[in-house]
């Protein structure tokens, strides 16, 4: 096994954003595929499993092409995948595993995978943790910053900031969008991303009204509102995905256990 781990990770490549990729017309070699034509199979069974787990196809199987030599200095562009090492997993998951080859890709990318999950999932925690806890912060900001702007009904004045980000959703629609039960918060279910846009929101909004010294309900209502109008176009503009249509995760409470969980030494047996 050690050997064709070695395989894997030496035919591994890098491109200029620093990520990791497999070349198609590298790893069939590796696969105890023949032909490359006859590999192809096995690939397009695997883009269909990779559609089936709602994951981009497109984002682990990147179409690309390879110059290579005909002869006497001649060379031609041919066909090829740049794939992720979830494609890779995927396509041997997908293969004959009679085949020797087969069954010790299998082993390699399936350990590969579920340590890269983890480490994915470790960065999710803490980003999820930290911006929790600066969000708690600043809403403290927020509302102290509101008061003196006159809000004197500071769940409307959130409300107006939460329609502006969720495309018309107040605080409580929001809650029942993300099935929460009635003691959850809806802050406590969100992602990094989610959790993010509505720092953005909180800073600028307090800003603003600081800023420009806004006061009174109405116009301090008015001004939450296009900032979550503002934050939500530059989602938009960017091509990110509508916070209200975000997964919700756990609730950051399991996250906190579990990284406390993993912080803690291992025993010496």
């Amino acid at each position: 096994m050690k050997t064709k781990r070695n395989i894997f990770e030496k035919i591994k490549k890098i491109n200029e954003h620093n990520q990791e990729y497999w070349s198609a017309r590298d790893l069939f070699k590796f696969l105890g595929y023949s032909e490359y034509n006859k590999f192809l199979p096995a690939i397009e069974r695997a883009k269909i499993a990779c559609q089936g787990s709602k994951q981009a196809v497109s984002l682990h199987f990147a179409r690309a092409s390879e110059m290579v030599a005909i002869g006497l200095g001649v060379g031609r562009n041919v066909d090829d995948y740049n794939l992720s090492r979830y494609a890779c997993y995927l396509i041997a998951q997908n293969s004959d595993p009679r085949k020797e080859e087969i069954a010790q890709a299998q082993t390699y990318f399936a350990i590969q995978t579920r340590k890269q999950e983890l480490s994915d999932q470790l960065i999710e925690d803490r980003n999820r943790v930290y911006l929790r806890e600066e969000l708690k912060e600043h809403n403290k900001k927020l509302a102290s910053t509101a008061k003196t702007a006159g809000v004197t009904n500071y769940a409307t004045f959130q409300d107006f900031g939460y329609m502006g980000l969720y495309g018309g959703l107040r605080q409580k629609e929001i809650h029942q969008k993300k099935k929460l039960k009635p003691k959850e918060t809806i802050l406590d279910h969100m992602g990094s991303e989610e959790l993010a846009a509505n720092l953005f929101r909180a800073t600028q909004a307090e800003a603003k009204l600081k800023r420009e010294n806004i006061f009174g309900q109405s116009e301090s209502n008015k001004t939450h509102l296009e900032i979550g109008k503002k934050v939500r176009k530059t989602i938009a503009e960017l091509g990110g995905t509508m916070p209200e249509k975000l997964p919700t995760p756990t609730n950051i409470k399991e996250v906190q256990k579990r990284l406390k969980k993993n912080s803690k030494p291992e025993k010496l047996i």
